[in-house]
């Protein structure tokens, strides 16, 4: 890719970014589009103020949301929104700082150092490889100043993930204790309960092993009931209920019809509501019988919820093995109630392993299959090679400047297009892989986008060149896999700089602006939805589609800080319009409906430490081309540092974050005991945990429409 490729990406990229980010300042100060940018406002009743009608400020850009931004804390976000909100903003600053820090090492000492490097009067000044660490001649002593920013680059990573990952744990300590009125820390999970013969039934033996084992911290239990055919009927029950609803609400807002067809459509209206109030009422006395039918029957799964009388009685039954069989009695701390995913719990716990297994194997279908249009965007992206394979293709150098958008903005775009719907199928296939609650399939879901990111964006768009000769070389050859990496990564610096800008200037704006919901929100105002009150598009913050994506940014600056220095001011740029975007996002728009207490973080520490990783092998392997083996020997201590700094993370860090601790548990105990809170909190645990099957159902009361707007005009 020549410069002129990567200009031509860039001015598209910025571009596009200040139209779609103008248009988003502008429509975010119509009341109409306040069910999309104010979506979690609304919600939660809060009163949202719009400049008075047609006036000039309501058409006209503006960049408030900026400052706005800024003035956000931490400790507003943790109030709001939680500690897994935070860990994304924080995800953000460890950008911000990491790379701002390498850039001055990377513009300063390494740019000029590539830019010269060159002993011989030839220069490429024509390529991007002017700029990379390829312009420096084998055996050159300059390498030595890389193996030097090498060093001091990862020790400075190294520390900031040191310092993020205890902040974090500090954090979390303070909201377990903040949150400790919650009903997860008094309640355990229980898996593959025994049936017992003589009474038929599982519950009685709940009640007996856990009123013998632990006689003075047992509670209570609440079993799990199959209910299949009560959801189903729930399901309808609620979408006829919605109906009714949106009947009752056309006639006071439905402007669409002529006046004089109002009485007729408000008759026939009247009609549709008798009708769906005796289908609700039908459907609430068939539900009712079979939730009766359910408890007569006892139709029990193997799993039930146990409720003990202090926090640390439930710590430490969670954290044992409670029968000598370890496929029987298996606990851990429950989920909190909103965070349970009930269709999983019906799984066998012994057939759990062989979902896992399918979901690997179809993740690793995906990201094999995913190789065909990588290897194809690299085709568009090596123009040269592509007028090789598909020679029609030199039509393109007819049009002046269109090979340059063609080879710099096309490929990044493509790219993006195609994994925009991977962290949604992955989601899907973690759905299926038997885990307890909704939070474990979202970090699952993370982990296996994660990768197949690394594999396919990463590795697959590095080696895409010659594709099956590298990945079979380094098959027959793994101790040259370094060497192939390295030739590999430097003749792709330009390609992932494109990358960057289009992931982060035209993704995080999209991201903000929101342009799917804007046009189907437009067809449902104009047809279906015409002149009902508007609903707000809530969704939940996606975790398991920012993590991954940004987590593959930081890995992608840190491989090329040594590298690319070029690379490291764009990703300066990243990191701060994704952290403004994402302030406006969980403040505004994402709900959050579940709370890990900082799960993520332990996570993508080790997607950062595979990155750090990554960036010394492959640094070994440079060396090693450029005639160095003394830089490259001396690489490989760092390198087993930084393994050592991660085994010495997982002791220090890793269990407080898996385990609910005794001492912590204890204290919390003690809160509670003083101000005499302790039985309040217990005592109404029991019912948060009742199969959604069992649950009283009333679809008939329709709530007071006599609140105030939340969206208002003067």
């Amino acid at each position: 890719m020549n410069p002129h490729s990567l200009f031509a990406s860039a001015a598209i990229n910025i571009g596009l970014a200040l139209i779609i980010l103008t248009l988003f300042s502008i429509f975010k100060k119509q009341p109409s589009n306040a069910p999309i940018y104010y979506a979690r406002r609304i919600s939660h009743r809060h009163h949202i103020h719009f400049h008075q009608s047609l006036s000039l400020c309501r058409f006209l850009p503006s960049v408030s949301w900026i400052p706005r931004a800024f003035r956000v804390t931490e400790d507003e976000i943790l109030d709001s929104s939680g500690l897994d909100a935070l860990v994304i903003i924080r995800l953000f600053k460890f950008g911000i700082k990491f790379f701002i820090v390498c850039s001055l090492v990377g513009l300063v000492v390494l740019l000029p150092i590539n830019y010269n490097g060159q002993d011989d009067t030839y220069q490429s000044y024509h390529t991007m490889d002017s700029f990379t660490i390829s312009n420096i001649s084998p055996g050159s002593n300059r390498l030595w100043v890389h193996f030097s920013c090498l060093w001091f680059i990862s020790f400075y990573g190294l520390y900031l993930l040191y310092k993020e990952y205890d902040e974090i744990l500090v954090k979390r300590i303070q909201l377990l204790q903040k949150i400790r009125h919650r009903p997860d820390q008094f309640t355990i999970l229980v898996r593959e309960i025994p049936f017992c013969s003589e009474h038929k039934a599982r519950g009685c033996c709940v009640d007996h092993f856990f009123s013998k084992h632990y006689p003075y911290s047992y509670h209570s239990y609440q079993m799990v009931y199959k209910g299949k055919d009560v959801e189903e009927l729930l399901s309808q029950a609620d979408s006829i209920a919605r109906k009714t609803e949106d009947l009752r609400e056309r006639p006071t807002t439905n402007n669409c019809k002529r006046e004089t067809l109002l009485f007729d459509g408000s008759r026939e209206d009247s009609v549709k509501i008798s009708l769906h109030e005796e289908r609700l009422q039908a459907f609430c006395e068939k539900i009712r019988q079979l939730q009766h039918e359910i408890m007569i029957n006892q139709k029990e799964l193997p799993v039930a919820f146990v409720v003990f009388k202090s926090r640390c009685g439930a710590a430490l039954a969670a954290q044992s093995q409670q029968h000598p069989h370890p496929l029987l009695w298996i606990t851990e701390m429950a989920p909190e109630p909103r965070d349970v995913s009930w269709r999983t719990l019906a799984i066998p716990y012994r057939i759990v392993p062989l979902y896992k297994i399918g979901v690997v194997l179809a993740a690793s279908l995906l990201t094999i299959f995913f190789a065909i249009p990588v290897t194809a965007v690299q085709g568009i992206a090596k123009f040269e090679k592509l007028k090789k394979w598909f020679p029609p293709a030199m039509a393109v150098q007819l049009i002046p400047g269109l090979s340059s958008v063609l080879t710099g903005y096309l490929p990044s775009v493509v790219l993006k297009g195609f994994i925009y719907i991977v962290p949604f199928a992955m989601l899907g296939m973690a759905k299926l892989a038997g885990c307890i609650s909704k939070s474990k399939e979202e970090i699952k879901a993370c982990n296996m986008v994660f990768y197949f990111l690394v594999g396919n964006v990463f590795f697959l768009s590095v080696l895409s060149g010659s594709l099956l000769d590298e990945i079979g070389e380094s098959f027959n050859h793994p101790k040259n896999f370094p060497s192939h990496l390295a030739s590999a990564v430097s003749a792709q610096a330009d390609f992932f700089i494109t990358y960057i800008l289009t992931d982060g200037l035209s993704g995080f704006s999209l991201e903000i602006l929101q342009p799917g919901l804007l046009f189907w929100d437009f067809i449902k105002s104009h047809t279906f939805g015409c002149g009902t009150e508007k609903d707000p598009y809530l969704y939940s913050l996606p975790y398991f589609r920012i993590i991954p994506m940004v987590c593959l940014s930081v890995l992608i600056g840190t491989v090329y800080a040594v590298v690319a220095p070029l690379l490291l001011p764009f990703l300066v740029g990243y990191f701060c319009l994704g952290y403004l975007v994402f302030i406006n996002q969980i403040q505004d728009v994402y709900e959050i409906v579940y709370e890990t207490c900082g799960q993520y973080w332990p996570y993508i520490h080790h997607y950062i430490l595979v990155a750090i990783v990554l960036m010394q092998i492959n640094m070994i392997g440079i060396f090693g081309l450029k005639s160095m083996p003394a830089a490259s020997i001396s690489t490989v201590p760092l390198l087993l540092l930084t393994l050592m700094f991660n085994e010495y993370c997982k002791k220090c860090f890793l269990p407080t974050f898996h385990h609910y601790s005794i001492e912590n548990a204890v204290e919390n105990d003690e809160i509670d005991a003083k101000s005499g809170e302790m039985e309040v909190n217990y005592e109404d645990v029991i019912n948060a945990y009742c199969s959604p099957c069992l649950r009283p159902v009333n679809f008939l009361t329709s709530e007071s429409s006599s609140t105030q707007p939340l969206v208002s005009s003067p």
